[in-house]
């Protein structure tokens, strides 16, 4: 659906973040007198009604008979189109979209293709691979955007001037599901892994691993670059695009630290400043979605030695008091924390671990700290008492030592207490911050603070917007 085919229906915006306000932006450039009713809650009301847009009803109670009013929701990637009261609104009629089908619908070409769109989705490691990719391809000499769930919505880049040659999207797995919705193809589509995440917003795995799958399953890019060494996707068969696969030995693959493609050797990777072999290996992703695209990945491969790490992901702040301080904030599920101990591996760590409990199981995690603990585990957050009862049997046999908190401070006071320096004090919390914090920055930035360090000089995205 475009903006323009917004015109004359009942329009309602849902959620006022970043994204909220993008869209009323959008719509409002092309649809000044449009009618509009934004739905949030009491905080965000004070901030909409400062804009004075006379055609903007702000209404700050929602359920399914207010949302069945509308013919089109414009909602928040964060608002779960599983809530009761969206599939009550669905079932009466009520379409549900976000911004990122909006942009999408107004991009697609008359073959249906968004030209010149590479898009990046997986459980871990989607932020850091499309900075990568952007990096690359303007290491390239190409414009490129880096835009999407990284910190840019789609919205505020609807229409820039100059266009850029190339769009690098971020997707979460909010998002998957309105680029198929929106009625364009990507041009290329990478997917890199998938592991259970986000289950309070879908409403179980299954679900998840559907509507992250949307991408390349019901949005049909042109070209998939997809993971051979992901068992899901492995087994994926896309007939309307053409599938190149990466972590193959026939294609783009690691052996040991070394860079190859196919049985061309092309560089040791170690030299790469991202942390963990595991990052590294999303360079392979990288190379094939450039490939696809008519650029030769062994030409440029060399200037991702030049990329600058994002904040928040295995982000080294520094050294304290004999301490390292690693904010690996962005961490929200087991799988990505126990990929954070792995960076660290043979040194002496702290791990902070716990947030808002998404009743994913930890039972993998535990498994694995009978062979590869760190020497301290101070769980925290809603989730960290159900933690501690799982990790207290092995804690109990002397395999680590084991300490609760209430929240961040307390668990920095544990960590320190119980690891004598020197040691990595690793924030890797496998959990969402929902809660104590607005989102992940201002958990890593509170971190940072309560180590000794400047939180404004380690939020700043490199790369983010046109260049």
């Amino acid at each position: 659906m475009r903006i323009s085919q917004l015109e004359g229906r009942r329009v309602a915006l849902w959620g006022w973040g970043r994204e909220g306000r993008a869209a009323h932006d959008a719509i409002r450039a092309r649809l000044p007198a449009l009618p509009l009713t934004l739905f949030c809650n009491q905080a965000e009301a004070a901030d909409a009604a400062a804009l004075g847009d006379g055609h903007l009803r702000i209404a700050t109670t929602v359920d399914a008979d207010a949302l069945s009013a509308f013919e089109v929701v414009v909602k928040s990637p964060g608002i779960s189109p599983n809530k009761p009261e969206a599939l009550a609104a669905a079932a009466n009629g009520t379409r549900f979209i976000g911004g990122t089908a909006l942009w999408f619908a107004e991009h697609a070409g008359p073959d249906g293709i968004a030209v010149r769109t590479l898009c990046v989705t997986g459980t871990k490691g989607k932020s850091t691979t499309t900075s990568l990719l952007a990096h690359l391809l303007r290491a390239a000499g190409h414009r490129t955007a880096l835009a999407g769930n990284i910190g840019l919505p789609l919205l505020e880049v609807l229409d820039p001037q100059p266009a850029p040659e190339y769009w690098a999207i971020e997707l979460s797995s909010y998002q998957t599901g309105d680029v198929a919705a929106s009625g364009a193809r990507p041009d290329v589509a990478v997917v890199l892994n998938l592991f259970p995440e986000h289950l309070d917003w879908h409403g179980s795995q299954a679900r998840y691993v559907e509507d992250k799958l949307a991408l390349v399953t019901r949005a049909h890019p042109r070209v998939a670059v997809l993971n051979a060494a992901d068992p899901v996707l492995a087994a994926l068969s896309l007939p309307r695009s053409e599938i190149h696969w990466f972590n193959t030995p026939q294609g783009w693959h690691l052996r040991g630290d070394d860079l190859y493609r196919g049985e061309q050797w092309v560089m040791d990777t170690t030299s790469v400043p991202v942390p963990g072999r595991h990052n590294r290996s999303n360079l392979c992703a990288v190379l094939t979605a450039l490939e696809a695209i008519g650029i030769d990945g062994a030409a440029v491969a060399h200037a991702a030695r030049d990329f600058r790490p994002l904040p928040n992901r295995l982000q080294t702040l520094g050294e304290r008091d004999g301490y390292l301080y690693v904010n690996d904030s962005i961490s929200t599920t087991p799988h990505a924390s126990l990929a954070a101990l792995e960076c660290f591996a043979g040194k002496p760590i702290a791990l902070l671990a716990g947030g808002h409990d998404r009743g994913l199981d930890w039972a993998g995690f535990a498994e694995r700290m009978e062979t590869d603990a760190p020497e301290v585990i101070v769980t925290m957050g809603a989730n960290g008492p159900r933690i501690h009862a799982l990790l207290a049997p092995l804690a109990a046999a002397g395999r680590f030592i084991l300490a609760g908190a209430d929240d961040l401070p307390q668990a920095m006071a544990q960590a320190r207490a119980h690891l004598p320096a020197p040691g990595v004090i690793l924030l890797s919390p496998g959990a969402p911050s929902y809660g104590p914090y607005r989102d992940y920055v201002a958990r890593g930035r509170h971190f940072a603070e309560l180590a000794g360090f400047d939180p404004a000089l380690i939020s700043a995205i490199p790369g983010i917007g046109i260049a």
